[in-house]
């Protein structure tokens, strides 16, 4: 079935038309009034002809005189009036209502099967060349943009919604830039990016694009299937070492993982005039009388958020409520964001005097390090584990099952618990989580709860093999909507095979994702721990990490 998004198609290449573009802005034309002026022309018109209706229909209602009676000339006002409204629309607001439409309807996403074709490519602006084109070789209509840029008689934030040309957009954005700091920029890419794709979703106000290399970790048996694992990092020897990791366990039969939990949270924060009233709503919300209302409240908001509870705490008259739900392939913030929305306009009619101070409340907690998450988990709660075997361990990891036990426990646990650590029981969990986040397209701040973990390690089989797992309660991942849509991050979700949403299985691809990052923190746990007890770490690094040479020899060495 051919379902479309409710996005914003990008505009062709250079040359085919894609909406009318204002007259000041085309090729060859005359510049007209200076744009200040004409905003106030239209505001003037705006305000004459809403002001003459506003009269006539008051005089029609006290006469008695039908509405659909109109003269020529209350005809010409509501033309001015509609006209002066689209212009001053046009102006002022279509680009916020390009970031409200793109950004909340996480819904739709769900509906792009992973045939959809990618958006073309943008072919690059001939009038500006490349990215480092002097301003004295730009068209002159180019060149007034940039000084009203400049000057700032013209927000840089409107260029796309007036050009009608992203890529154009940001690269006379980036001029205006270079003007302003005096600064080059050079070696940022302009050239060789769809712009298109990431207006009102991604990024705001763009002027080039980072280069970021990403190296494949793999095999990873994982729960009987091969996945080859995209890592997006500038940390050399990362990737050679959690590829090491991937080697060990696919010798030893491979790993198996299960998923404990899967639930977004979100936590607003209200205030009433009294405690008691607090736990008055506290009381409310955590009654199982009241969950199956609750749940059609908040469901009504979304096709795949489902409410699974509600947890409430207080501080003073302050009260914190915790929701979670379910979100489907999505990472669900907004998702869930709406249907707290709704519970709180619901409990509105019952608590009148309940002050809501804010949609999240940080102890939902997001993007920070929390006990809570460590503890009721968030976003998909998974552990991973694999038992390597004797000769793997000494031959792969150049080690042996003992050493691994001890350092475990010295380092990870004792030495962790020393340092006070929250949900930091591993050796290096953010590495793994940071590189697969950043090339599958995942929000990287959410690493900061993603990569809590405990790496567990015990001597199996009369001592003689190893068996590792990781635990890590909220590793937050989703397959679509945010970073997941563009190009690049596409391909490598479709490389693990989770590209897009599930349709026979709404969840089911995040989550097979948030298992291959935990099986993918186990392959990297193992190889660092194998290095430090070998006590090969600062050895490979500083042969590979700052050297130019041939890679190949850091798989079996680094760390």
């Amino acid at each position: 079935m051919d379902v479309r998004r409710r996005r914003m198609v990008p505009p062709p290449a250079v040359g085919v038309a894609h909406r009318q573009v204002p007259r000041a802005l085309q090729a060859g034309d005359a510049l007209p009034l200076p744009i200040r002026h004409t905003n106030l022309i239209f505001s003037a018109l705006f305000a004459a002809s809403l002001a003459y209706l506003m009269r006539r229909w008051r005089g029609k209602i006290r006469s008695s005189i039908p509405f659909h009676v109109v003269d020529l000339t209350e005809i010409l006002a509501i033309f001015g009036l509609v006209a002066s409204l689209i212009y001053l629309l046009s102006f002022f607001g279509i680009a916020f209502v390009q970031s409200i439409v793109s950004s909340t309807d996480e819904d739709e996403d769900f509906l792009v099967g992973p045939s959809a074709a990618p958006a073309p490519a943008p072919a690059p602006c001939v009038l500006l060349g490349s990215a480092d084109t002097v301003s004295e070789k730009m068209p002159q209509e180019d060149e007034e943009i940039v000084a009203a840029v400049v000057s700032g008689k013209i927000p840089s934030y409107v260029l796309e919604t007036r050009l009608g040309d992203c890529r154009r957009a940001a690269g006379l954005r980036r001029e205006a830039v270079r003007r302003i700091t005096g600064r080059q920029i050079e070696g940022l890419p302009l050239d060789g990016f769809d712009y298109a794709s990431i207006l009102g979703q991604c990024c705001e106000l763009p002027v080039g694009y980072v280069q970021l290399p990403v190296g494949i970790a793999g095999p990873l048996l994982l729960d009987g299937q091969r996945f080859y694992v995209p890592m997006a990092t500038t940390e050399g020897c990362l990737v050679a070492s959690t590829n090491r990791g991937c080697k060990a366990i696919a010798e030893s039969g491979g790993a198996t993982s299960v998923v404990l939990r899967d639930a977004m949270t979100r936590a607003p924060v209200a205030r009433f005039p009294t405690a008691r009233r607090s736990a008055e709503l506290k009381a409310f919300l955590e009654d199982p009388a009241n969950f199956d209302t609750l749940s059609v409240v908040f469901n009504r908001s979304s096709r795949f958020g489902r409410l699974q509870g509600v947890q409430c705490a207080m501080a003073g008259r302050n009260i914190y409520m915790r929701f979670s739900c379910s979100t489907g392939d999505a990472m669900g913030m907004n998702m869930i964001s709406k249907g707290v929305q709704n519970v709180l306009d619901y409990l509105q009619d019952d608590f009148p005097d309940m002050d809501v101070i804010s949609i999240s409340g940080n102890f939902c907690a997001d993007k920070k390090p929390a006990a809570v998450n460590w503890i009721e988990g968030r976003g998909k709660s998974v552990v991973c584990e694999a038992v390597i075997k004797e000769e793997t361990v000494k031959k792969v990891l150049k080690t042996n099952v003992q050493s691994l036990v001890e350092l475990n426990v010295i380092k990870n646990l004792a030495g962790s618990a020393i340092a006070g650590a929250l949900g930091g029981f591993n050796a290096h969990a953010s590495n793994i989580v940071s590189a697969i986040f950043i090339a599958t397209g995942q929000d990287p701040a959410q690493n900061v709860e993603s990569s809590q973990c405990i790496t567990m390690l015990e001597a199996v089989n009369d001592g003689k093999d190893l068996h590792i797992s990781v635990t890590m309660p909220s590793i937050e991942v989703g397959t679509v909507g945010g970073g997941t849509q563009l190009a690049s991050q596409s391909a490598c979700l479709d490389l693990l095979g989770v590209k897009g949403a599930n349709r026979e299985s709404p969840g089911s691809n995040a989550r097979l994702l948030a298992t291959v990052v935990a099986g993918g923190v186990l392959a990297g746990e193992l190889s660092l721990l194998s290095a430090l007890a070998a006590g090969q770490l600062v050895k490979s690094h500083m042969k590979y990490n700052r050297s130019s040479r041939d890679m190949s020899k850091a798989a079996s060495l680094s760390a």
